[in-house]
């Protein structure tokens, strides 16, 4: 096996599905339709889709050129690159990125739990015909000790892959993805054919311009591409480590950044065409829409609680939930190997063996993971505290390239490969001025609105799962540790300063 400083992916291939497996997740397919329809007017959801894919060019492509030429720059994890990059004084900045996303870690291989959990489900018992008995398949689900063993057997199942390093991960992505867009696709032919589904498509695509008006909107377009795409979380960043420096960083960037959100429209089309073909026709809109909007206990509601009800009201339907549900699973973990191998790299880095760094990461991992298997109020809040947090490290990612200088930057590590496009001068805009201009007015924007409109009696209670105050602390908590350590994390990631021998 090569050093992880010379280990690389075999092919442009092989490193397309790779990052496609990190963008390709459960946000695409669970989370996305749901956002959609929360965010939807009374006419349609088209203004958010509008909104999402502007974020998609102003945001997430920049930011995944960025951790592509950061990646193959820097040949190490968050730490080391941002530290080269930025230099030693900002080390903090990738500790942060790294923690985020280890963070999204313990409660994303949760999740994983659920949907592999649920592919078992759907093989061996006959599917929930009404909404008691779907509900009391997920109740016995989550009061027993299953949550946390699925949890387990995520973390395990995907540090067996990531253990056996970068060559491992290719090959498991070589499978999982391309089966995952063969489900999707078997599924979309399928919704297209369903009587009454053109009407939730149509709706999914219809604007409502007045919801443009709400700040809430722009903020969650913006945090679902981030989501969607993986941009700013430092887990192509990781991947870009590896990459051959003949591959271009612009193309794989837009394949990247294009086609996971051509994966989401299509599962968002099979969500509301599905819902509104097999209730649509009992079912005013409203109603349908409220469904599709009930995100129920920690966002389970749509997927875990209406779908198999769905499918059973469809012919094929026991086959279409066993192919929904493997798809969903297959998502989850592609992504969760991404998140594992991130935080390898940065132990690596730091001077354990790969063996060490994994098995350290799957029990640190699964014991972290556990408060938000058994409870679903913590799992809330840590995807909302954690989630918001993705936006910050997009700021970092920006801001690591700001200080090499950004032009210089795009000259000495992004326009570097022949054949590849050009970023361009629009791209050191988007990096200079639109990223933290994103950030910055949207969070404060969000923050303000929350302590005047939204929760004027409960912002700055850090008890409240889901206020200001809640992220604010646990941020600074995080922030402030890094920043004590920053001296011992990059010399023992880059290795000490040498003086200067006269």
């Amino acid at each position: 096996m090569p050093s992880e400083k010379d280990a690389r992916f075999s092919s442009r291939l092989g490193l397309i599905l790779s990052v496609l497996g990190i963008a390709v997740g459960t946000g695409n397919i669970w989370r996305f339709p749901r956002i959609a329809a929360s965010n939807a007017g009374d006419d349609g959801a088209g203004a958010f889709l509008l909104a999402w894919l502007l974020f998609l060019l102003m945001w997430s492509v920049p930011l995944i050129i960025a951790e592509y030429a950061l990646g193959r720059s820097g040949r190490m994890g968050v730490i080391g690159t941002v530290a080269k990059i930025a230099g030693r004084n900002y080390g903090w900045m990738g500790a942060f990125i790294g923690f985020v996303a280890t963070a999204i870690m313990f409660y994303y291989s949760v999740v994983a739990g659920w949907c592999m959990y649920y592919v078992t489900q759907m093989v061996v018992s006959p599917l929930p015909i009404s909404m008691g008995q779907s509900a009391a398949v997920w109740d016995a689900f989550q009061q027993g000790g299953l949550p946390v063993a699925f949890h387990g057997l995520a973390m395990v199942l995907c540090g067996f892959v990531v253990i056996r390093g970068i060559s491992s991960i290719e090959k498991a992505n070589k499978v999982l993805i391309p089966t995952l867009l063969g489900i999707v696709l078997v599924a979309l032919i399928r919704t297209l054919t369903l009587d009454g589904s053109w009407e939730g498509i149509a709706f999914l695509f219809r604007p409502d311009w007045s919801t443009l008006a709400q700040p809430r909107i722009w903020l969650e377009a913006l945090t679902q591409n981030a989501w969607d795409t993986g941009a700013g979380w430092g887990l192509i960043l990781t991947y870009g480590a590896y990459m051959h420096a003949r591959h271009g960083v612009v193309k794989n960037s837009l394949i990247t950044g294009f086609g996971n959100n051509a994966v989401s429209i299509m599962a968002a089309v099979v969500i509301f065409g599905t819902v509104f073909a097999t209730l649509g026709a009992e079912m005013s809109r409203p109603e349908v829409l409220k469904i599709m909007q009930t995100s129920g206990p920690a966002a389970t509601g749509l997927t875990f609680i209406w779908m198999p009800q769905l499918f059973a009201k469809m012919p094929f339907g026991e086959v279409l939930a066993i192919l929904f549900f493997l798809g969903l699973a297959f998502a989850a973990i592609s992504s969760l190997i991404s998140m594992i191998q991130l935080t390898t790299r940065m132990l690596v880095d730091l001077g354990l063996t790969r063996q060490s760094a994994v098995v350290s990461v799957v029990t640190v991992g699964f014991v972290l993971g556990v408060p938000s298997a058994v409870n679903l109020n913590i799992f809330g809040n840590q995807d909302f505290v954690w989630g918001v947090a993705l936006m910050i490290s997009g700021a970092f990612v920006a801001f690591s390239v700001i200080r090499y200088g950004v032009s210089a930057f795009r000259r000495d590590a992004v326009d570097v490969a022949d054949g590849d496009w050009r970023a361009g001068r629009l791209w050191e805009f988007l990096i200079t001025w639109a990223i933290p201009s994103q950030a910055i007015v949207l969070l404060v924007w969000w923050f303000t609105l929350s302590a005047t409109v939204y929760a004027p009696d409960s912002w700055f209670n850090p008890f409240d799962p889901y206020s200001v105050m809640t992220i604010l602390v646990q941020w600074g908590v995080v922030m402030g540790v890094f920043l004590y350590f920053n001296k011992r994390l990059v010399n023992r990631t880059l290795g000490p300063v040498r003086p200067e021998v006269p």
